[in-house]
């Protein structure tokens, strides 16, 4: 499962796929499928480490302001509302992912599941492309409801990035801004994930290879369709085509395998 040449195709297709409203981990199972792997919750957790890193380095400037405001108690600034409302929305899915995440991997393993998420992840962009353009900024109530829609994406087959950037879209925020909370928003729930999966375990040295080809390509991903991709909404509707087309077909191969 270490070859190395395993780590660096899985790699790549964390950093492209995170940031995609397509189910990072369902790519990651089908590629792991194909090539007759089955990775590991270390594995899993190293590509996670990789993109996880991406956000930071991509957003630090967001982040260092907001915790430094708030280490000198200037809760009303900008960058300090932000992250106090990432904080927020984190909280939903914190709470259900930690209460019942043995029930939610026991019934959401299988492909066919996986299959009926993307459906679902395609009707949520189709409605995301459809949603009125306006500026407006992000409450405190809409952040707590972007939290709740995000508790969707613990099951198997709905985009994370999915189900917070849409709801973004439709509380009024412009693309650049409803993107960057769905990003920032990744942090809580893949540290959350991470320590709820191994603990304080240490990962393996060898893993290294992997959450390096994850940050360095998942850093260029984020650029990319931070920038040229996700700004305009209209492109949701292809990414709710891919969804829907992959989804049907996995449903439809998983019930004549």
């Amino acid at each position: 499962m270490e070859d190395l040449w395993v780590l660096v195709v899985l790699g790549i297709v964390q950093g492209i796929t995170e940031w995609l409203p397509v189910s990072s981990s369902t790519h990651i199972g089908l590629v792991s499928s194909w090539l007759g792997i089955v990775p590991t919750l270390s594995v899993e957790v190293a590509l996670h480490l990789g993109t996880l890193m991406a956000v930071f380095v991509y957003f630090g400037n967001d982040i260092v302001s907001g915790v430094r405001d708030l280490l000198l108690l200037q809760y009303k600034t900008a960058s300090a509302r932000l992250l106090l409302l990432v904080g927020l929305a984190s909280i939903p899915a914190g709470l259900v992912g930690y209460t019942f995440h043995t029930a939610i991997d026991a019934y959401t393993a299988s492909f066919a599941f996986a299959g009926g998420g993307l459906l679902i992840t395609s009707l949520l962009l189709s409605l995301g492309s459809r949603a009125p353009r306006r500026s407006r900024p992000l409450t405190v109530r809409g952040a707590f409801l972007i939290g709740c829609v995000q508790v969707l994406s613990l099951l198997r087959g709905i985009s994370r990035s999915g189900s917070t950037f849409v709801p973004g879209l439709w509380l009024g925020l412009n693309e650049r801004d409803a993107i960057r909370f769905s990003f920032l928003l990744s942090i809580p729930i893949i540290i959350g994930a991470s320590l709820v999966s191994i603990g304080n375990q240490p990962l393996p040295s060898s893993l290294f290879l992997g959450t390096l080809v994850s940050f360095g390509v998942g850093l260029g991903g984020i650029h990319f369709f931070f920038t040229k991709v996700l700004h305009d909404r209209k492109n949701l509707r292809w990414f709710a085509v891919y969804t829907g087309l992959l989804g049907l077909g996995i449903v439809v191969w998983s019930f004549l395998a």
